[in-house]
């Protein structure tokens, strides 16, 4: 009797994460959950292959097999779609999700490691907590900036309130040029 079930587990479990592999990207959840979905996938697949193909022969297991995998796949695409609440398919599919099983416990952890939880999955992968940048001033208006004040002290140059030498200084430390 403990034979069936460890290979029920043990059959879940394999079917559940070939049913996740089938689904891009990343479906973080803990091995019970898998487990259950692969068995899920099993019974349904099984059960609607058993009632079309009949059993017997050697092709209806793989049949089944194969069944077993779509319909568990179909229920980890309805996990991420109304659990998780994102999209099967396109980038954000492929970020870290911030709802599910597991997911807050997850996320803690990638803290703890150091690791930003919103960039896996992103573009350039995973990135440190120290490697991340916080939003700085933006360089459009530096740049801005540095094109008024030089205007600004085109003028004063005009005005005849600066020399050509301290004009010429101060153009060069606005610019960040070496004299």
């Amino acid at each position: 009797m403990l034979a069936y079930f460890v290979s029920a587990v043990a059959f879940g479990f394999v079917i559940g994460s070939l049913a996740r592999w089938a689904v891009p990207g990343p479906d973080p959840m803990p091995a019970w959950l898998t487990i259950f979905i692969g068995l899920t996938g099993s019974l349904v697949g099984g059960g609607i292959m058993v009632a079309i193909v009949g059993t017997g022969t050697r092709t209806d297991l793989y049949f089944t097999v194969i069944a077993s995998i779509a319909v568990a796949a179909l229920v980890v695409i309805a996990y991420r779609r109304f659990v998780q609440g994102r999209p099967v398919a396109g980038p954000e599919a492929h970020r870290l999700p911030t709802k599910g099983f597991g997911i807050p416990r997850l996320r803690r952890r990638l803290l703890q490691l150091g690791i930003d939880p919103d960039s896996v999955g992103g573009p350039g992968g995973p990135q440190r907590l120290a490697q991340v940048k916080e939003p700085a001033a933006d360089e459009h208006d530096a740049d801005l900036q540095r094109l008024e004040n030089l205007r600004k002290l085109e003028d004063l140059h005009e005005a005849g309130l600066l020399t050509d030498e301290e004009f010429r200084a101060k153009r060069a430390a606005l610019l960040g040029e070496r004299q």
